[in-house]
């Protein structure tokens, strides 16, 4: 396994991860969870991935189960997850429960948050917490001294974002220097194929002025990237669960299927190089130097071992081979325009 930095800090992460979103609580029990993540550590995996939201925390307490099942060194692992969404399960089935405090980025339920968050994962603390997405409603100020102080509190080592915009990471970086407080570390934002302009564009002056790290998430573009889905939405994906539907759009509309024609021309590609698709699309995100991790998912330990065998196919993507990836997407972030020329 490959080890990166997570951007400007001492702490490594393996360049290959593993997610809890989608799979754990809604498709995966304790047993598959715990053979999914074993074959991801026993592959080198070392960073795991997790959110107070997936599956209404259910998604934590299995992850915190495997923990203690596998009886893994907490020093060798680095734990992440998120906050944003609250709340609870509802008992009689439609949904989440929500109290007039269990979203956003206050400082209650900052606090609050991470304290449900580690005891449903078993854990003293986590190494990574994400902010999971700007509160528009709470002062960028207020959630700044609020992870700083469950930093301080040793509940958490590092913090970090997830789909801010660069202008409110930078907002928040130099709010916490000015105060002498803990500053955001890293950015979990979507990246893949199709995905490319916040991370290969806006954040690009982050990386080197703050030291940004990024912790990316769907690299197979919800499953598009896989080639599953040129037939249309197989019964046992992702999208065919009622939670999802609002994926359907990203498959069935007309720009879906231009993804879909794209996907097409990329298999000869991977043929060539004697891996899959999927391998091909992770392979892909690795080679960009600004990505710290690539969160990869997976329902069955199979796949697991499928995912981590992306490093291999990494080290053969030539400049060429790159160049020819780029001709089929034809969609490379342009930057910013130098009126030079």
């Amino acid at each position: 396994m490959e080890y990166r930095f997570l951007g400007r800090s001492g702490l490594k992460v393996s360049a290959l991860s593993f997610g809890a979103w989608v799979t754990f609580g809604d498709q995966m029990n304790v047993d598959a969870a715990y053979e999914c993540m074993k074959t991801a550590y026993d592959a080198g995996c070392n960073f795991f991935d997790n959110a107070e939201v997936y599956a209404a925390g259910r998604a934590e307490t299995i992850m915190g189960e495997v923990f203690r099942k596998a009886g893994w060194r907490r020093e060798d692992l680095v734990v992440s997850t998120k906050l944003f969404w609250g709340g609870r399960a509802n008992p009689e089935g439609g949904g989440y429960l929500y109290g007039v405090n269990d979203r956003g980025l206050s400082r209650k339920h900052i606090v609050e948050g991470t304290n449900a968050a580690l005891q449903r994962l078993g854990l003293d603390y986590v190494d990574l917490l994400f902010c999971h997405r700007p509160d528009l409603d709470t002062p960028v100020e207020e959630t700044v001294w609020a992870m700083n102080h469950v930093i301080q509190q040793g509940k958490a080592l590092y913090w970090g974002t997830s789909e801010w915009s660069a202008a409110r990471i930078r907002r928040a970086y130099d709010f916490a220097r000015r105060e002498h407080l803990i500053p955001p570390l890293m950015e979990q934002p979507q990246y893949n194929m199709f995905h490319r302009d916040r991370v290969e564009s806006e954040y690009a002056p982050l990386y080197e002025e703050i030291g940004l790290g990024t912790t990316i998430w769907s690299p197979l573009a919800s499953g598009i990237l896989t080639g599953k889905y040129k037939d249309g939405i197989p019964d046992n994906s992702r999208m065919a669960l009622a939670d999802y539907a609002w994926l359907r759009p990203e498959v069935e509309s007309e720009a879906g299927r231009a993804k879909i024609a794209k996907v097409q021309h990329l298999e000869p590609i991977a043929r060539d190089l004697g891996c899959t698709l999927a391998q091909l699309a992770i392979a892909w995100c690795l080679s960009n130097d600004d990505v710290s991790t690539v969160i990869t998912g997976a329902s069955r330990a199979s796949q697991v071992s499928e995912n981590m065998e992306a490093l291999a196919v990494a080290e053969r993507l030539t400049p060429d081979l790159l160049e020819t990836i780029e001709t089929i997407l034809d969609n490379r972030p342009r930057g910013e325009h130098n009126w030079r020329g």
